[in-house]
């Protein structure tokens, strides 16, 4: 973090960790994860995503094909001047939504300006949403989509919000705040997750097909019935719900999934030990694709 006097800036946890610290080595690897993608141009304009948050060389190519979509679709649409990025804490849990306060996050990509007065807006009288930024520490399931999305949308802000549960008013709270947002802004909302953790590949795979299924259909509450903390199929199920919803009331109807791997396809010692499941999926306010 800066010195106390000038602008708060805050440093992401994954560099050299989730992702390479160097710029070059990090810029290199997003722009061949985006550029090995292909994906069909998205009419209307993209307002929900979903993609993973995994070391950057398990599911950085999965992610890239979101990412890609979000690049193309910007290029004719009009890119977005607000992102919101929801992810979750790993290890608590807490009643309502954190906000990442302060003036940037730094990755190794640069600084990503961090909106302040659209997080005043979302938390301005709301009790379940508030500037918090104890949860944010070490935690990587937001903060791991930032390099994409600098490459990708780079005059865009940012909201940087963490879910601490799975309650319905948790949920439908920050869905209100984001479209009040929407009602001035150009927002994209990126909800972080990968899918379903186990050291079956056949129970991975398996799983993760329906999952799919639900995810292009937008059932983010059969999604939330599926979920269990022993059967995760989405282990970010509430930025999933979030996303979705505020999709829905946005205009759109269905999603399109792009790509899905999981590490057991990919690196096949992994199966019977840990396989992990990415999806990439967009939600625009058209349902069709050119």
């Amino acid at each position: 973090m800066s010195d106390i006097a000038g602008p708060t800036v805050r440093v992401s946890h994954g560099s050299g960790k989730w992702f390479p610290k160097e710029p070059k080595e990090l810029r290199a690897l997003v722009d061949s994860c985006m550029g090995e993608a292909n994906v069909p141009c998205i009419l209307g304009d993209i307002v929900g995503a979903i993609a993973p948050h995994a070391g950057f060389q398990y599911s950085g190519p999965v992610a890239g094909h979101t990412f890609r979509a979000i690049q193309k679709n910007a290029d004719h649409s009009g890119a977005p001047d607000l992102a919101v990025v929801i992810g979750f804490s790993h290890r608590s849990e807490f009643h309502g939504i954190a906000l990442m306060d302060g003036d940037g996050l730094e990755t190794p990509l640069g600084i990503a300006t961090l909106d302040k007065e659209a997080a005043r807006q979302l938390s301005q009288g709301n009790r379940l949403i508030e500037m918090n930024y104890t949860p944010h520490i070490d935690e990587h399931s937001a903060e791991n989509q930032i390099p994409f999305m600098q490459a990708t949308i780079p005059r865009a802000k940012y909201v940087v919000a963490l879910v601490g549960d799975k309650r319905g008013d948790t949920v439908d709270s920050l869905v209100d705040g984001l479209l009040g947002l929407s009602a001035t802004r150009k927002v994209l909302v990126v909800a972080s997750t990968d899918m379903l953790h186990d050291p079956s590949h056949e129970l991975v795979s398996a799983t993760d097909r329906d999952t799919l299924v639900q995810m292009e259909t937008m059932d983010e509450i059969g999604l939330m019935e599926r979920w269990s903390p022993a059967f995760q199929v989405c282990c970010g199920i509430s930025p999933v719900a979030t996303m979705m919803r505020y999709s829905r009331a946005m205009g759109c109807n269905r999603g399109h999934i792009l790509h899905y791997r999981n590490s057991g396809d990919d690196f096949p010692e992994s199966r019977g030990q840990w396989v992990v499941g990415y999806a990439s999926a967009v939600f625009s306010t058209e349902t069709k694709a050119a």
